[in-house]
C-alpha cells in the first residue's frame, strides 16, 4: 500500500467515525423540525446548491486557478453538511437545534446533488484538462462513508439515548485523534502544494467565497437572528472530510487535495472568528447599555 492509498483510507475512516459521532449527538426531532420547514429548506437549498457553487465557479474562472486546484475548490463547494456547523452555531449563540437539522439534511441531500453538480460543473473549471470523477463511485462513497454512519448514530440516539450518551465522548475524542493524524499526513506529504496554493490571490479568492457563503446563508435564514446565524455558519462550512475522500480517491497525490485542505482551514478559521464576534455582540451591547444607565 503506497502513501496515497494510506491517506485515502485514513481520511475515509475519519469521516466514517465523525459521521457516526455526529449522529450520536443528533436528536431525530431536530431533523424532523428542519425537514418540515419548507421556507428553511428552500433557503438552504438555494444557498448551498446554487449560490455557493455558482460563486465558486465565478471566482475560479476570474482568478484562473490551475485545473487540479480548481477541481479541489469546486468539490468542496458542492459538499455541504459539515459537522462543524452546529458547534460553531452554539458558540455564536445561534439556533443550534436548527443547525443540527440542517446539517443532517444537507449531508443527506448531497448524496444525489453533489455528484450531479460535479458532473455538470467540473468540465467548465478544468480548461480542457482531462479530469473526471465517476459520479456513481462518488455517490457510493457518500452513502457508505457519510450517510450510513450518520443514520446509524442517529438511530442509536433515537432508540437508545443512554447508549448514545455513553459512546459520544469516546467517539468525539477518537475523531479528534483521527483528524489530527489525517491532517498531519496530508500536510507532510503535500507541503509544497499547500504552500503554492497559499498565495495572496488564492487566499483572497477563498476569503471572498467564504464571505459570499456566509452572506447567502444569512439571507436565507429564518425570522430571528439566531436562525440567521445557524444558516450562515452551516452554509459557510463545507464538508472537508467528504471533499478529502473524493479528491484522495479521484486525484491522489495532486494539488486538488491540498486545495480542499487549505480552503477547509480558511473557512474554519473565518467561521470561528465570526462566531466569536457574534457571541460577544449581545454582551458588548449590554455593557454599553449598563454604562449609559449609570451615567444618567
Amino acid at each position: 500500500m503506497n502513501l496515497d492509498q494510506v491517506i485515502s483510507l485514513l481520511v475515509a475512516v475519519t469521516l466514517i467515525e465523525m459521521s457516526f459521532a455526529t449522529g450520536l449527538s443528533v436528536r431525530l426531532a431536530d431533523v424532523i423540525d428542519a425537514a418540515t420547514d419548507r421556507q428553511l429548506l428552500l433557503g438552504a437549498g438555494l444557498a448551498n446548491y446554487v449560490v455557493v457553487p455558482a460563486a465558486a465557479v465565478a471566482l475560479i474562472l476570474l482568478v484562473g486557478e490551475k485545473p487540479l486546484v480548481a477541481a479541489g475548490i469546486l468539490i468542496l463547494a458542492i459538499c455541504p453538511g459539515a459537522p462543524y456547523g452546529p458547534p460553531l452555531t452554539a458558540l455564536a449563540r445561534g439556533a443550534t437545534a436548527k443547525s443540527v437539522g440542517l446539517m443532517v439534511i444537507l449531508a443527506g441531500s448531497s448524496v444525489m446533488l453533489a455528484p450531479l453538480l460535479l458532473f455538470l460543473l467540473l468540465p467548465l473549471m478544468t480548461g480542457g484538462a482531462d479530469l473526471q470523477v465517476d459520479p456513481l463511485g462518488m455517490l457510493t462513497a457518500i452513502v457508505v462513508i457519510q450517510l450510513l454512519p450518520l443514520c446509524c448514530g442517529l438511530a442509536i440516539h433515537h432508540r437508545r439515548p443512554d447508549l448514545a450518551a455513553r459512546w459520544l465522548s469516546p467517539a468525539v475524542a477518537l475523531g479528534k485523534v483521527l483528524n489530527a493524524a489525517a491532517l498531519a499526513l496530508i500536510i507532510t506529504s503535500q507541503f509544497s502544494d499547500i504552500m503554492a496554493i497559499m498565495r495572496p490571490g488564492g487566499i483572497l479568492a477563498m476569503l471572498v467565497l467564504l464571505s459570499i457563503s456566509i452572506g447567502a446563508g444569512w439571507i436565507a435564514g429564518g425570522q430571528s437572528s439566531a436562525d440567521h446565524k445557524a444558516m450562515a455558519l452551516t452554509t459557510a462550512n463545507r464538508n472537508v472530510g467528504l471533499g478529502l475522500v473524493i479528491t484522495t480517491d479521484a486525484f491522489p497525490g495532486t494539488p486538488a487535495t491540498a486545495a480542499v485542505l487549505v480552503y477547509g482551514l480558511v473557512q474554519l478559521l473565518g467561521s470561528f472568528l465570526l462566531a466569536l464576534w457574534w457571541r460577544r455582540g449581545p454582551l458588548i451591547a449590554r455593557v454599553q447599555a449598563d454604562g449609559q444607565t449609570k451615567t444618567q
